[in-house]
């Protein structure tokens, strides 16, 4: 995979930071994909995230958002073997995980439901209204604006 520099667009760029360091993310050869995730669109402004957690339970997965981020971890708990069975394969994975995904802003965590294996994490973007699109009215004729003196 080609690698690229960004630095000499760090030089003459300002606040890009963060775009530049997504870019830089995206780079990275993420050998790990456990556990498989979709993340599906569920409406105009609004998305959930399913992950396959096979073997763990609600209470030994932990949800976190902070600033644009959205960390998933999973780690299960330690308990004592059950003396009248014997594992002699072992195909459910029950390692520990932490996935991370990058939200836009405004992007917030609706909610998460467990269900038949499956962690489901809903996301909605709230769009302020001073950023919404607005209609700008046109004059026709007239006088031109007045200028109010300060």
């Amino acid at each position: 995979m080609r690698t690229f520099d960004f630095a000499p667009l760090w030089r003459s760029t300002i606040g890009f930071d963060r775009l530049f360091d997504l870019m830089n993310e995206t780079q990275r050869l993420e050998a790990d994909n456990y556990p498989p995730y979709d993340v599906l669109r569920t409406g105009e402004d609004s998305y959930r995230i399913n992950l396959a957690v096979a073997g763990f339970s609600p209470d030994e997965i932990s949800i976190t958002a902070q600033q644009n981020k959205l960390t998933i971890a999973g780690r299960k708990m330690e308990g004592a073997p059950r003396i009248d069975q014997e594992v002699l394969y072992q195909g459910i994975s029950a390692r520990p995980f932490e996935r991370s995904f990058n939200l836009d802003d405004h992007v917030e965590v609706q909610g998460a439901s467990f269900e038949n294996g499956l962690l489901q994490v809903d996301l909605v973007r709230h769009i302020p209204e001073a950023m919404k699109p607005r209609k700008i009215a046109i004059r026709t004729g007239g006088e031109p604006p007045k200028l109010k003196a300060a």
